[in-house]
């Protein structure tokens, strides 16, 4: 009987010591960085083709030799965005960021503060244009929140001749830029 005893106390000490050595577990994991891009609905005059982290902006005879695009961007990690220039008789005389505003309570005030942003007067429209780059923009939320996106107003102004015939196609890609090495 004492063996008994003795060896349910042993089992008594032993076993709650293992299990706790054992209940210990490390989880590490990593999120994928995620930059996307659209348009609000109606905010422009034209035919807009949004997917993911790229919006193509088409303009067919347009009379106005600006043009406003509201860019709202979501990411969880730094971003850039790129613009394309494509038309057969209109040509770029400038692009520039006219206006950066949160959309809600879950934007990073540090993304609003530190975005940069550039104004290229006669830009090279052979090659995509840095329109804008910051730091991470979404504190929480999804990819389609209305609270959590930064809204990047961008304006390019054409160059006056030709506009009526002309088809301008404006083409912005947001990529995520890794904020660790």
């Amino acid at each position: 009987m004492r063996r008994y005893l003795l060896t349910l106390i042993a089992l008594g000490v032993l076993v709650p010591a293992g299990v706790k050595a054992q209940s210990s577990v490390t989880l590490a994991g990593r999120v994928s960085e995620t930059v996307t891009l659209s348009v609000p609905p109606n905010s422009i005059n034209a035919d807009v083709i949004s997917t993911g982290n790229t919006v193509r902006v088409t303009l067919s005879g347009n009379d106005s030799p600006v043009i406003r695009v509201p860019l709202l961007v979501r990411s969880n990690s730094g971003f850039k965005i790129t613009a394309s220039f494509e038309s057969k008789t209109a040509g770029l005389s400038q692009l520039w960021v006219d206006e950066v505003r949160a959309t809600g309570r879950l934007v990073s005030t540090q993304s609003v503060n530190s975005l940069a942003s550039i104004a290229l007067s006669e830009p090279d429209t052979s090659q995509p244009l840095l329109v804008a780059s910051g730091p991470r923009v979404s504190l929480g939320g999804s990819l389609d929140s209305p609270n959590n996106a930064l809204e990047i107003t961008v304006l390019i102004r054409l160059k006056p001749e030709s506009l009526r015939e002309s088809s301008v196609h404006l083409t912005f890609v947001a990529t995520p830029v890794s904020l660790t090495p």
